[in-house]
């Protein structure tokens, strides 16, 4: 199985044996791989019930539930890595949920798409409409994204709250990309935090 992009990165920092919690593991790729590749304790938590499911058939332990609401249940410290693909930019407080992954993790691994990538600009600039392109596939009406981040407004974030990030990791057509002008280069960053 080949992993998507973001995630093939978080799985090859994720050292082996660790406890993990994927928040928004949609149908559990990610978990499934750690589990199969680096014997991993992973759970997940998602919304979907459809990917509950898919994830549940694969055997993974994933339980329906809303990072927004739930998180506040998980102890602190109670896992080695919490991972959020994807989800940070479709969260109704997504500082709160950040907050959450890092008292519940001792590293979190945070990607989203980069808003401010030069294709996103253009659509708006020539074209005066939101984008619909292979990351972010849906029109306006209808995309689960409800804050639109760029990777500097994420690196602001961080700096305000004192958050180290131990590594990023920028691509581009799904492939990793330099740093340099990563606001306006990269499609989709990937985070790896802590406190």
């Amino acid at each position: 199985m080949t992993l998507r992009a973001d995630l093939a990165i978080i799985a090859d920092h994720v050292a082996p044996g660790s406890r993990v919690l994927d928040i928004g593991c949609g149908d559990g790729a990610l978990m499934a791989a750690l589990r199969d590749r680096s014997g991993v304790d992973a759970r997940g938590l998602e919304i979907d019930a459809g990917n509950v499911a898919a994830a549940m058939a694969r055997g993974l332990s994933v339980i329906q539930g809303d990072a927004d609401v739930d998180l506040a249940a998980y102890p602190d410290a109670s896992f080695d890595y919490a991972i959020l693909s994807q989800t940070l930019q479709t969260a109704r407080a997504p500082d709160g949920v950040l907050d959450h992954l890092l008292r519940i993790g001792a590293q979190a691994f945070v990607s989203f798409p980069n808003f401010a990538h030069w294709r996103v600009r253009g659509s708006l600039l020539w074209g005066g409409r939101m984008p619909v392109t292979p990351l972010l596939p849906e029109r306006w009406y209808d995309t689960p994204n409800i804050h639109h981040v760029t990777i500097d407004d994420f690196r602001e974030h961080l700096r305000s709250r004192s958050v180290v990030v131990e590594g990023a990791w920028f691509l581009s057509g799904g492939k990793r990309t330099t740093s340099a002008a990563a606001n306006l280069l990269a499609e989709h960053a990937v985070f790896l935090l802590r406190r």
